[in-house]
């Protein structure tokens, strides 16, 4: 099952679920206002994202005012993430321990070959 992650509806995330949509493949849409990420969740998604510090959205108005937006290592990020989930980038596509962040089409396309 493919999860979609999204903080906020920017055009990547609507890019995202039309690209989903049109291939009718089903995707678990995980709103990171309502929904908590597991530790264990957010570890897979650095490990396949290259490292924490790539996820937080630093371009956000609303995540500049954080203290976590200046953080470096991923042992202070962590808790943060884990304590307000929309400091990071939208969408994440994650299937299995793959994920990509953005907008990915050609990625998305392989996964369901």
């Amino acid at each position: 099952m493919i999860q979609l992650y999204i903080s906020k509806k920017n055009f990547d995330v609507q890019k995202a679920e039309r690209f989903f949509k049109e291939r009718r493949i089903p995707v678990q849409v995980m709103d990171l206002k309502k929904h908590r990420l597991g530790e264990r969740e957010v570890q897979t998604m650095a490990q396949a994202l290259g490292g924490l510090s790539n996820l937080i959205d630093r371009e956000d108005k609303k995540v500049k005012e954080h203290p976590a937006c200046y953080y470096d290592r991923d042992s202070l990020l962590l808790p943060a993430v884990l304590e307000c989930p929309w400091l990071l980038k939208s969408p994440i596509v994650r299937n299995g321990s793959k994920c990509t962040l953005g907008y990915a089409p050609e990625t998305w396309e392989a996964w369901g070959k």
